[in-house]
């Protein structure tokens, strides 16, 4: 320990310290006791030695000084506590060595422009407040912001002029700290010469950035404007000495000490969306400020917690985002678990329109990483066709490759397989070789007939009258359940043989591929299938349908039963006795007489 960390200790009322995370009260002559904010417990078993100066909880066992105290809370490293100690206790901090001229440089500018940022942020604060800023304060009460939020966040305005904030800051900094600092704009004249400074952010409400500290570093500003004029809807500062879009969470420097209480963090999308949540009480919220996750994000919020609720927008961009999050955390090692909410809502809307309950009911059933993806893919390839479920099977490969855990892969595989009503074994197999290998693609070669599909393919192919019964039962059900044959490779060129008005079957199949699997059928044929042929082939396709709905509806049993929704257990049992019941009926139907 160095001198100065060894002075700072001495100094430093741990109590004092700790109280400032923990409420404590009096225990005795010299300790202090409270709940522990390490684990979660009811009875206070953590307790502060006053006198010796340390802290020791009874329940899970942590003990340490007031740098090991603040290390715990912030996530930060030995150095780093003992700079937060020392400014907590007003000890003035050394003087810091640099390496070099230039490093020293780039301190100095560093700390100019922190001072800078909070110089704005006074100043959009003042327009927001002004007579002038009435329309900004319209619209954030649109939005639901009360005077406390407003001042919580620190929300603010950009009047309608260039100069404003240039002129305001041009006292306080020279023109290459302005310019450095991302707050302004300038435009290069036809000689190659720049022009004067101006105001980036114009008629616009302004939400400060901050760091992990609390000092603001940049600025996401939202239009007041609408038609051509606008511009875009927000724009945010440039990337600068202090800023760097994909190293930060917004509203982590508040968020922090929730994630921990919570035990996890709640990712959003939108800045409103963290500030709306935030502000109704959900306060382990970060949000991304409108893209996916970073790597260096991801490495920041590590420290913090490993379990994460996603909550990003239900539109095709918010989807998109969320799926690029989810692989990146999938690898890094996070526990995910995706919410979705009713009618297409954002999260700042929905819990505005819908109330602090129903959202925190919504975070509470929010469904695991591999469920969400799974009907991701149901959603993005529809249909029961073979090509269709390799498609979903390649959409789902990605992301089961990036978990590092080999029997966590396995299981992703057999509940996809399961829920993307993959009854054959072939696929299945292929499904779930690339998930343990981690291959992020399968190719699967077209499959030889199956007999069922080599009778009815003959059956709707007849052309001799005398077989016209079996061709007729085969075209009637697929006419009146032709869902249940959409699985079938075939599907299409049934379709179109039992619609055909050619005499010559080959004629009536489009597709050159279907055209080969009826030619492979036809070929093999020496006689036309009888009655009781087409009946078990349709009974067959029929149990294989039934078999399908049975695996899916106990696979939402077992989810149901793991929310413990008793309600949805009973009505999904009821749907499972139903098919029970038509699958045993089926059993005991007899073939009709030819």
């Amino acid at each position: 320990m160095s001198d100065f960390a060894q002075s700072v200790k001495q100094q430093a009322d741990i109590v004092k310290v700790i109280e400032g995370y923990v409420r404590l009260r009096k225990a005795g002559a010299t300790n202090y006791s409270g709940l522990c904010p390490f684990h979660k417990e009811k009875s206070p078993s953590f307790s502060v030695h006053a006198v010796r100066q340390f802290f020791h909880c009874f329940g899970c066992g942590v003990s340490g000084d007031v740098f090991t105290f603040v290390s715990k809370m912030e996530n930060v490293s030995f150095p780093e506590a003992v700079r937060i100690v020392a400014q907590k206790c007003g000890i003035p901090l050394p003087k810091k060595e640099y390496s070099s001229p230039e490093e020293a440089a780039e301190a100095r500018m560093r700390r100019k422009l922190l001072d800078l940022h909070e110089a704005a942020t006074v100043w959009f604060e003042q327009q927001l407040a002004a007579p002038e800023g009435a329309v900004a304060r319209e619209y954030l009460t649109g939005r639901g912001l009360d005077a406390k939020g407003i001042k919580e966040f620190r929300i603010g305005y950009a009047p309608d002029g260039f100069n404003g904030l240039r002129d305001y800051l041009g006292k306080q900094a020279d023109v290459e700290t302005l310019r450095a600092s991302g707050l302004f704009s300038q435009k290069e004249h036809e000689d190659g010469t720049m022009g004067p400074l101006y105001d980036r952010f114009r008629k616009r409400v302004t939400f400060p950035i901050a760091n992990e500290g609390g000092r603001v570093i940049a600025f996401t500003a939202r239009t007041l404007e609408t038609g051509e004029k606008a511009g875009a809807k927000y724009i945010n500062s440039p990337e600068t000495p202090l800023y760097t879009k994909g190293q930060v969470l917004f509203n982590l420097d508040k968020a922090k000490g929730a994630i921990r209480t919570a035990g996890f963090a709640l990712l959003v999308e939108g800045q409103m969306d963290c500030i709306s949540v935030y502000l109704r009480g959900i306060q382990n919220v970060i949000a991304t400020s409108g893209t996916a996750f970073t790597e260096m994000q991801v490495n920041t919020l590590k420290r913090h917690t490993t379990q994460l609720a996603v909550n990003f927008d239900p539109d095709a961009a918010g989807a998109n985002a969320a799926e690029k999050s989810i692989s990146l955390l999938t690898e890094e090692g996070f526990d995910l678990k995706i919410v979705t909410l009713e009618d297409g809502l954002d999260p700042d809307r929905y819990i505005r329109e819908r109330g602090l309950e129903a959202y925190v009911k919504a975070i509470r059933g929010a469904r695991r990483q591999a469920d969400y993806l799974i009907e991701r893919a149901r959603q993005q390839f529809p249909g029961q066709s073979a090509e269709q479920k390799v498609k979903a099977m390649n959409f789902l490969l990605p992301h089961i490759r990036r978990i590092p855990q080999k029997l966590v892969r396995d299981q992703f595989a057999a509940d996809a397989a399961q829920k993307l009503g993959i009854d054959s074994a072939v696929l299945r197999e292929e499904l779930r070789q690339a998930a343990l290998k981690r291959q992020d693609h399968i190719e699967v070669k077209a499959s030889a007939l199956t007999e069922v599909e080599r009778v009815l393919l003959r059956a709707l192919a007849v052309v001799d009258p005398e077989f016209e019964q079996v061709r007729r039962m085969a075209a009637q059900a697929l006419t009146e359940q032709p869902a249940l044959f959409e699985a079938l490779p075939c599907c299409s060129a049934l379709v179109e043989l039992a619609q055909r008005q050619a005499a010559d079957p080959m004629e009536a199949v489009q597709d050159e591929g279907q055209r080969a699997r009826l030619a492979e059928a036809l070929l093999g044929e020496t006689k036309s299938p009888g009655v009781g042929e087409v009946f078990s082939a349709l009974q067959e396709i029929q149990e294989r349908a039934i078999g399908a709905q049975l695996r899916a509806i106990r696979a939402q049993i077992t989810e149901a039963e793991r929310r413990a929704d008793h309600a949805e257990t009973a009505v999904l049992t009821q749907q499972k006795l139903e098919l029970d019941r038509a699958l045993r009926k089926l059993h005991h139907q007899k073939p009709p007489e030819d």
